[in-house]
């Protein structure tokens, strides 16, 4: 089964390396038995899948995460190995997106209009003639 990132991009299930191991935490007598603990690892340097821009700009966004061009992710949240096979293809699918997501467009710095200055300052002058009229009368 190929992991589908997006409608664009589709990773084949060979180019995508399992590893399994003992998972820590609670899970019974069954915990020291089974190896539900997920590893998923895809070589991004190498992958068939991708153009050579998005390899570029994978690279380029993922770099902490890569070791060696190959990205992975772990999964060891349930006690099925089915259930954590399925949770890291759903991490590495989300990393990959983030990794592929075009730049927020910048926040272009703006002005407060008058009219908020104003109102602004009005509510400050109000909040003020009520927190004085609290006051204790002065005996001048």
């Amino acid at each position: 089964m190929d992991l589908e990132v997006s409608p664009a991009l589709t990773i084949p299930t060979s180019e995508l390396s399992w590893r399994f191991s003992r998972s820590s935490g609670p899970g019974g007598q069954h915990v020291n038995t089974s190896d539900s603990r997920v590893e998923l690892s895809w070589n991004v340097a190498d992958s068939a899948a991708l153009s050579d821009g998005q390899r570029m700009m994978l690279t380029s966004r993922l770099g902490r995460r890569l070791i060696a061009g190959v990205i992975t992710v772990t999964a060891s949240e349930r006690r099925s190995q089915l259930r954590n096979r399925e949770i890291a293809l759903g991490k590495l699918a989300d990393l990959v997106t983030e990794g592929l997501a075009p730049e927020a467009a910048h926040r272009r710095p703006t002005k407060p209009t008058r009219g908020s200055d104003r109102r602004r300052l009005a509510t400050k002058q109000q909040r003020s003639v009520t927190k004085r009229q609290r006051r204790r009368p002065s005996a001048e």
